[in-house]
């Protein structure tokens, strides 16, 4: 929207996106409901009313689009829209959380708390977005809607991206990619997850996301009247048997597609489901499951079935509540075509995610034995049981987050429900925690296996358990749940704990068998002669024999040497003032060329930008490192450090070289490598590094490094060597 400075047309225009918002809520509203939203959308226009967003539009404009999605896109109601509208007052405007729990109560005030930023002084090495989300995420135990809002809020700030700075643009993509998407999948958010990513991959790698949607574009009509050539006899045959149903063609995202791409290396033409046909039945509740068979039965009449690409979500529906059946038939002009098969409620629930769930209960509660119920269980019990800086609460946190699972079952016949790449320790975990610290090994399947054993579906698992075994380090690496990860470092913590009151003991009694005092200075003396500057940590290294008690001699406390000091961690403040004279330099803009002689950068081995890359610079303590935006550290890096991203572009460069890397890929013929190596040495005068080819089955692979001076340089050597004859694909890779 066009920046507004007339005061009426502006009033006009929040106006009618108020209407809006109201027309849209009142089939769900109930008595005085209205009222209420009328009263939260006054208090957010007061409060709010001499600010403006970056792209000049009044405030108010963002929390009447964040209330919108709440209940047109993820379909809340009103406590939801009252706590969207006021979202942002406590942390921009006066107000306080008590001023909006005696206006509106305090379910709404504590939604708004619990979306409101801490502020204040993070110590270094913690990071300030770790720490809000965790502070989200310790309401989402109680409310969901925390994040439910914190999702809407992303969305509409993820839409509006254009008016931001380019460096917010990337740190605000990447915590979008790192935490938002994927929580949006796990609520079951399945259009909101979608259109994040493709925002994400907009903003920071926007060539590849235009050229992905041109290609979609220009394939919409072909595909269109594929999709109707395709349906026809099943649309048919559905009537003449008698159901009610509709019938969808779905695109795949953009940002799906891309990733199909990279995964399995492969064209854009070579992507065989672009789409997918949806057919949704109108059938009561109780129907459901066997219609849906019917109507895969219906459409493998007509289409060859892939007997390995058959998914029943029918029986047992994903951790997130997805229910659907999908098929994959060859249509008759030699496409594969995926068919979801699912009724209106289903597709309600696919959609809406976690929201359509409490509409399906009268309660108003999610029923408790619900896949996802029991997944919020989990993180309340991540939350209470959790100990570790943010950042480390992040990381578990995120590996829960994805969705791919392993079904198993115990002896019994019980089955337990374990995310993808689980080992046979989490499954001990996962029963019990006391199995779990003693579980020695495991039979699956009536075959013994190691701790580190990863389960498959189907699996049936038998625990065996010692009373002498005990948890080490090591155990670490064998899960990938949060419970046994916690439980396991709560045991190694303890264990640490009891060990260094062992090595207490050892050390006070060796003082005493020598005459020495026990003093805060000959402790002092202690530490910086066995170089250690963490108490428990030299305790607990003298009780398991890594230091040895013999060792403290009388000479060690002599008064007359000065007690070495002992090794401190980095001074944050330092640190920061580094950086500080760093940023100062030029304004915030970190320029990379021939001309930075005064910054200390590196360029990072993870993804080796060349001049021409879209990058960004990271401040660490050896000085600035650059990165591609595209780089896949990169997202995790935004996401935590959002303070430390650095602007960064290329200047025009003198003739440096610099190191890139292609993949090649075609029909292996006699003279290829030699027609390959010549253009790369005479036509372009670039120096090769490494090249290496396997050949197998008339195919050839390929990996060539090669210096170049920038992108241009390097678009142009793909270009000539992909007319090379028998040359299928030449591609650019992060090293």
């Amino acid at each position: 929207m066009a920046t507004l400075l007339d005061p009426e047309v502006e009033r006009q225009e929040i106006l009618r996106h108020y209407r809006r918002l109201l027309r849209t809520a009142k089939p769900y509203l109930k008595e005085g409901d209205a009222k209420l939203i009328k009263k939260a959308f006054n208090t957010s226009l007061e409060a709010h009313k001499e600010m403006r967003r970056k792209s000049g539009e009044p405030y108010i404009l963002h929390p009447l689009a964040v209330a919108q999605i709440v209940v047109e896109e993820i379909g809340l109601g009103t406590t939801s829209i009252v706590a969207a509208l006021l979202h942002d007052v406590v942390e921009d405007t006066p107000w306080e959380i008590a001023d909006v729990e005696r206006e509106f109560g305090s379910k709404v005030a504590r939604i708004v708390d619990g979306l409101t930023k801490i502020s204040g002084v993070f110590e270094y090495g913690t990071s300030e977005q770790a720490e809000n989300f965790r502070k989200m995420l310790l309401t989402l135990s109680e409310d969901v809607r925390v994040i439910l809002i914190k999702l809407a809020d992303r969305l509409h700030n993820m839409r509006t991206l254009d008016s931001m700075p380019r460096h917010k643009q990337l740190k605000i993509s990447s915590e979008t990619i790192y935490l938002y998407a994927p929580l949006a999948h796990r609520l079951g958010l399945y259009a909101i997850k979608t259109e994040l990513e493709d925002l994400h991959l907009k903003y920071t790698d926007t060539d590849i996301y235009n050229e992905l949607v041109n290609r979609v574009r220009q394939s919409r009509s072909a595909r269109n009247r594929f999709i109707k050539e395709f349906v026809q006899p099943i649309d048919e045959e559905l009537k003449a048997q008698g159901f009610e149903f509709e019938i969808k063609g779905r695109p795949k995202s953009i940002y799906s597609i891309l990733k199909k791409m990279r995964k399995q290396n492969i064209t854009f033409d070579e992507v065989y489901d672009l789409f997918a046909i949806r057919i949704i039945l109108d059938v009561p509740h109780e129907q459901e499951k066997a219609a849906c068979w019917q109507v895969y039965s219906i459409v493998t009449d007509f289409y060859q079935p892939n007997p390995d690409r058959l998914r029943d979500w029918v029986s047992t529906p994903k951790a997130n509540g997805y229910e659907s059946l999908h098929t994959t038939v060859m249509s008759r002009s030699g496409q594969w075509v995926e068919v979801q098969i699912r009724s209106h409620r289903m597709d309600e629930i696919a959609e809406k995610g976690y929201a359509a769930h409490w509409k399906y209960k009268d309660t108003g509660a999610i029923q408790p034995e619900s896949t996802l119920e029991a997944w919020i269980n989990k993180v309340r019990e991540m939350l209470e049981t959790n100990n570790s800086s943010a950042l480390e609460f992040m990381d578990e946190f995120r590996q829960n987050l994805f969705v791919k699972e392993v079904y198993a079952f115990t002896p019994k016949g019980k089955l337990l429900i374990l995310p993808d790449k689980a080992t046979a320790l989490d499954f001990a975990f996962e029963i019990h925690t006391h199995i779990g610290l003693q579980c020695l090994g495991a039979k699956v399947n009536q075959k013994l296996q190691p701790l580190s054993y990863q389960l498959h579906n189907g699996d049936q698992v038998e625990i065996l358990t010692s009373q002498k075994q005990k948890p080490t380090e090591e155990w670490l690496q064998y899960v990938i749940t949060s419970k046994a990860r916690s439980k396991i470092k709560e045991w190694l913590r303890d264990d640490k704990r009891s060990k260094a009151d062992d090595g207490r003991y050892i050390v006070e009694k060796r003082l005493e068998l020598i005459g020495i005092e026990y003093t805060q200075d000959n402790f002092n003396r202690l530490l910086a002669h066995f170089n250690t500057y963490n108490v428990q940590e030299f305790f607990y290294r003298v009780a398991i024999g890594q230091i040895d008690g013999r060792e403290i001699k009388p000479d060690l406390f002599d008064p007359t040497i000065e007690v070495p000091r002992l090794p401190s961690k980095l001074e944050p403040k330092a640190f920061d003032h580094e950086v500080q004279k760093i940023r100062g330099l030029s304004a915030n803009m970190l320029v990379i060329g021939e001309r930075t002689d005064k910054f200390d950068y590196t360029i990072a081995p993870c993804c080796n930008p060349i001049p021409g890359d879209d990058v960004f610079g990271f401040e660490t303590e050896e000085g600035i490192v650059i990165h591609r935006t595209s780089c896949p550290r990169a997202v995790k890096m935004m996401s935590n450090y959002g303070n430390r991203i650095v602007r960064a572009k290329w200047t025009d460069q003198l003739e440096l070289a610099f190191l890139a890397g292609l993949r090649i890929k075609g029909s292996d013929r006699v003279g290829l490598v030699n027609d390959v190596t010549r253009i790369i040495s005479n036509s372009l005068k670039v120096n090769m590094r490494s090249i290496t080819i396997d050949s197998d089955d008339g195919m050839f692979e390929g990996q060539i490094m090669v210096f170049v001076n920038d992108t241009d340089h390097l678009t142009k050597l793909i270009q000539r060597l992909s007319k090379v004859n028998g040359v299928l694909l030449v591609e650019r890779f992060d090293s």
